[in-house]
């Protein structure tokens, strides 16, 4: 199945493994009811129930939809990627404290797509 087509500042995030300005992003403070997606396959990865305000300048999530990413080590931080595409999505990191799941996927606003529920 071939992927979605990709701006070049997608592609900066995505294939090249970039990160967006923080407070920048489409949906840094999106509240709308659906599931993101990703922006160059579409596959599932986050519900919108599990998404919170970080403070940090990027969409964050507690929760992934299940076999959504893959984790990778990346230079001392837990990269995640697209199960599907491999696609850049952002980071996770754990041991924070700040949601119940101790989790926060700090995902680029660029690296995700929206579908309405």
């Amino acid at each position: 199945m071939p992927y979605n087509r990709l701006s070049t500042a997608e592609e900066e995030i995505i294939l090249k493994k970039g990160t967006e300005t923080p407070f920048t992003g489409r949906f840094h403070d999106h509240k709308e009811k659906g599931i993101y997606i990703c922006r160059q396959c579409n596959r599932p990865l986050f519900r919108s129930d599990a998404k919170f305000d970080s403070g940090t300048g990027w969409p964050s999530f507690d929760e992934v939809i299940r076999d959504g990413i893959k984790e990778q080590p990346d230079r001392g931080r837990t990269e995640v990627v697209c199960a599907n595409c491999g696609g850049h999505l952002g980071h996770l990191f754990r041991g924070e404290r700040v949601t119940p799941k101790n989790a926060r996927y700090c995902i680029n606003s660029l690296s995700l797509d929206f579908v309405a529920l």
